[in-house]
């Protein structure tokens, strides 16, 4: 599996993962989880545009390749 692809993915599950720990932590007022969930989501979206630029270089490397 690509470096990009591994991103995009792990990135995605971190960010459902995040989700549902600061909803969890919202639902039984436990600020520290939900704190906690809210970094993790934003680590996983950033996660994720990391997985996206890298395919995007991945393309135009491939097209200057071409070339």
């Amino acid at each position: 599996m690509k470096q990009s692809t591994a991103d995009s993915v792990q990135g995605t599950a971190r960010e459902i993962k995040g989700k549902v720990k600061q909803e969890a932590g919202r639902i039984t007022r436990n600020r520290s989880m939900q704190a906690k969930g809210f970094v993790e989501k934003h680590a996983g979206k950033s996660q994720r545009a990391l997985g996206k630029a890298e395919r995007k270089v991945e393309k135009q490397n491939k097209k200057l390749a071409d070339v």
